[in-house]
């Protein structure tokens, strides 16, 4: 058997032709380049550098768009697909942000719910592979009224944790005028002075999302809910209701990202559109004005905004899974 030294690396040359790496232990080196490795004398197990932190490959799983940053790797999944774990210890964070609910249409729209909004911390998940689903946003609602802006989809991680769409905002021709449930409620439109949908359903603990707002009939529609707050009442001044607030999250790259605002409620002739709920809502629309509701932004839960005039609502924006761990 022969030995060749290269710097800490020991390759052994058996007499079968069968060859193995030797890692010596030791620190991180200084200046490490992309697909270096060495092993950890005080973790006792072998890292490799991705360009920009060192990661344990006996803690590795597959999935989504891959990054990293200060200690954590992060699976974002921006459409569905498949986390697998291969051999990773320990725990990880989640947020799993369901579809917004689309805006509702033709006139005074309700805002569509934002998605429903999931997170924890320390969650221990098996080995093997875990199908993730992200939901799509709900479609806009019709120009003619006759339905609601359409539910968002749920998004989940395995049947272990799910969040449910956003619901769809009211539409003028749709009587009873309401918001749909989901994990925001959609807010009512003003086809008549009605209530919005009811937020957090089906029901989980803690709450996925907060109620739509109510309508005034025939002057502006309520704000769908978001993940932090309700969406906000029409007033007789045709004003419509703001979207709810959505809640902020660090756990894709470190920094706050907010996610699942509710979209606003479209207004009447010479009236305030609902303004977007922070987090990915779209805002109201005008009758007479700029009547469109304007869509919730893709991969934030965002309700979509109610229409003023005789147009689409907007649809509501996709949703998100994000799944990190300690490196």
């Amino acid at each position: 058997m022969a030995t060749l030294k290269l710097n800490n690396v020991s390759t052994l040359i058996e007499s079968s032709g069968a060859t193995s790496l030797v890692l010596t232990p030791s620190s991180a080196p200084s200046g490490p380049v992309e697909g270096q490795m060495y092993y950890d004398s005080t973790s006792d197990t072998v890292k490799v550098y991705n360009g920009s932190a060192w990661f344990s490959i006996t803690n590795i799983a597959t999935g989504g768009t891959i990054t990293s940053y200060s200690g954590y790797m992060v699976h974002t999944f921006l459409t569905s697909g498949t986390f697998a774990v291969h051999n990773m210890t320990g725990l990880v964070d989640y947020l799993v942000v369901a579809g917004g609910g689309g805006g509702g249409g033709q006139y005074y729209g309700g805002g569509g719910g934002a998605g429903g909004f999931r997170t924890a911390s320390s969650y221990s998940i098996a080995s093997g592979g875990h199908v993730i689903t992200v939901g799509a946003g709900g479609t806009a609602g019709p120009s003619n009224g006759s339905t609601r802006g359409g539910s968002g989809g749920p998004s989940s991680i395995a049947s272990l944790i799910s969040s449910a769409g956003g619901g769809g905002g009211g539409s003028y021709s749709n009587s009873p005028y309401t918001g749909a449930d989901g994990g925001s409620g959609g807010g009512a439109s003003a086809g008549g002075t009605a209530a919005g949908g009811s937020g957090d359903t089906p029901d989980t603990t803690p709450d996925q999302g907060k109620d739509g707002g109510t309508s005034i009939s025939g002057e502006a529609g309520g704000g769908g809910g978001g993940a932090t707050a309700v969406g906000v009442n029409a007033t007789t001044t045709k004003i419509g209701g703001a979207g709810g607030a959505g809640t902020a999250n660090s756990y894709r790259t470190g920094s706050a990202v907010t996610y699942a605002g509710g979209g606003g409620g479209g207004a009447n002739t010479s009236g305030t559109a609902g303004a977007a709920g922070s987090g990915g809502g779209g805002a109201g629309g005008v009758r007479s004005g700029t009547e469109a509701g304007t869509a919730g932004s893709a991969n934030t839960g965002g309700g979509g905004g109610g229409a003023g005039g005789a147009v689409l609502g907007g649809a509501g924006g996709s949703g998100i899974v994000i799944i990190r761990y300690a490196i």
